[in-house]
């Protein structure tokens, strides 16, 4: 068996031009899970599954650019011609923002620190992050492989908190390191300093701010790293382990 990630979009903080916001989709034993929503993931979504097929959500926190896209899962799910009733785990602030809540078609379910839960044939263990809103990376076990997510974080939290040794960590590196401190993210340097503190095996840095060149943070984050480092890309596939 295998974990497959496709990345759906990977822009920070709102999406450029031909981009969408944060999305990424994980398969394992014929189960489709979705980390986050944002904007122009739903679309590339179904280029890879069908909406129908879907066997649970995680929004990790109320930014738009990671939960947008649920709105429109919502309104297709409920008009769908067989409709069905799929998992969303989320921090309770999700739920309150959205139009479409009440709909049946959304099974909420409330997660927070420390929670593990088992969807989609996978298991999932949650950790808060330094971010405004309560926001939760999470660790992904499934396939005889490990995947953690940061979510959006602060240098104020650590890869390290989903485990030692991931198969890939998938870690937000918004900035170069020349705009540390400009917000609750991490450079590129950051998250590699943090993937390797973690002895993780892999790393795949994503929601770069649009305007920065994936190059810059890239390069930094390999010198760091020790070794190559891979940029989220639309369409992006990677099976572990």
């Amino acid at each position: 068996m295998t974990l497959t990630l496709t990345v759906l979009g990977c822009d920070g903080g709102y999406p450029g031009p031909g981009g969408a916001g944060s999305g990424y989709l994980l398969q394992a034993d014929g189960h489709n899970l979705l980390l986050d929503l944002g904007p122009g993931c739903l679309s590339g979504l179904q280029k890879v599954v069908p909406l129908e097929e879907l066997d649970g959500v995680v929004i990790t926190h109320e930014h738009p650019d990671h939960r947008q896209d649920l709105e429109g899962l919502a309104v297709a799910l409920h008009f769908a011609e067989h409709p069905r009733r799929i998992p969303i785990l989320a921090p309770k602030g999700v739920r309150e923002l959205m139009y479409f809540r009440e709909w049946g078609e959304l099974q909420w379910v409330e997660v927070t620190d420390r929670d593990e839960v088992e969807v989609a044939g996978m298991c999932l263990r949650f950790s808060r992050t330094d971010h405004g809103p309560e926001t939760l990376a999470v660790l992904v076990d499934g396939a005889g492989a490990s995947l953690g997510y940061s979510a959006d974080t602060g240098p104020g939290w650590s890869l390290g908190e989903l485990g030692e040794g991931l198969d890939l960590a998938l870690c937000e590196a918004t900035w170069t390191a020349t705009e540390e401190g400009r917000a609750q993210h991490l450079s590129g340097r950051q998250a590699a300093a943090m993937a390797r503190e973690a002895g993780s095996k892999a790393l795949l840095i994503t929601h770069r701010w649009p305007t920065i060149p994936a190059s810059k943070v890239t390069e930094e984050a390999s010198l760091e790293f020790g070794r190559p480092v891979l940029a989220a890309t639309r369409g992006l596939r990677v099976d572990l382990p």
